[in-house]
């Protein structure tokens, strides 16, 4: 009862702002597990957990030697968090300082940019398919996969089935790894994605298989992955892969997997909208100064 009245005795203003602040702390956790998952950073989290059940367990059931052991290394854990954790906390700051903090990957993209990104790439798939070339294909979405970009050769090209069958093509020195997409452009290309070491995948997966299984069990990223061996094209998600997909029931899964919700299209048009309208207020841009041809 006591409690109760406590609780009544608080204004509506200080309880909104004790809201907010709990919402805003929850959505900077949030995005910052967004911003460590998939990476190294992620199984060095859970390894710290991990290590602090340790020390609550010894301490529960009264073992000394092993408690002392464990603490010994507790004045440590400032310094090596910041050694561990230099990398993502570098990109974290980063990403704050350019303000992708708040959104990324496809947020940014109406529905007919990513319909118009999805015919290309069902396109470059059942072209490829057909002539047998091989090609693995990663579309990034909420998780960032920056440290695999990384590892790759820089691109900065809109996503078009010419240029993906250019990329796989077995002459191309990009041929040999994977193409890493944001948005609706090319950011990497030739980049080495993790092998998945699930016990459910069998010895008859090949490589190429393995590394769309591997990064889609790190991420929520959706691989497209097309066999140089049968000319089978495959889509991996969430650590599952769909195998044998014809080019039209690929470009209806890829839709449906990579739509944008209504209320965050709408976002993403006023962020279009007023990008477009910064750009034309800026000087040598409008008609009436281009020259006439």
């Amino acid at each position: 009862m006591n409690w109760f009245e406590r609780f009544g005795d608080i204004s509506g203003v200080s309880l909104l702002i004790t809201v907010v602040d709990v919402l805003a702390v929850a959505f900077v956790i949030y995005k910052l597990i967004m911003v460590v998952k998939g990476t190294r950073a992620w199984q060095i989290a859970w390894g710290l957990v991990v290590f602090f059940l340790f020390v609550f367990i010894s301490e529960l059931l009264h073992l000394r030697a092993l408690n002392w052991l464990l603490r010994v290394f507790l004045p440590l854990g400032p310094v090596a968090l910041v050694i561990l954790f230099y990398p993502e906390l570098r990109h974290a700051l980063e990403e704050i300082g350019r303000l992708k903090f708040l959104g990324r990957g496809l947020v940014a993209l109406g529905r007919e940019d990513i319909t118009d990104m999805v015919n290309q790439l069902s396109k470059a798939a059942a072209d490829m398919a057909q002539s047998r070339i091989g090609a693995l294909v990663v579309i990034e979405r909420e998780v960032g996969l920056d440290n695999i970009i990384e590892g790759g050769s820089r691109m900065d090209a809109l996503v078009s089935a010419e240029l993906l069958r250019t990329i796989f093509h077995p002459g191309s020195p990009l041929h040999d790894g994977a193409v890493i997409i944001r948005g609706n452009r090319i950011v990497a290309a030739s980049c080495t994605l993790p092998l998945s070491d699930s016990p459910r995948v069998g010895t008859m997966i090949h490589t190429r298989h393995k590394a769309a299984l591997g990064v889609s069990e790190e991420s929520d990223a959706v691989v497209l992955v097309v066999s140089e061996e049968t000319g089978m094209i495959s889509l991996s998600v969430e650590g599952a892969l769909l195998r044998g997909l014809e080019p039209e029931k690929v470009r209806t899964k890829l839709l449906h997997l990579l739509q944008v919700p209504k209320t965050r299209e709408g976002v993403s048009q006023i962020r279009r909208t007023m990008s477009s309208a910064f750009s034309k207020m800026r000087p040598g841009t409008s008609s009436e100064r281009r020259p006439k041809c």
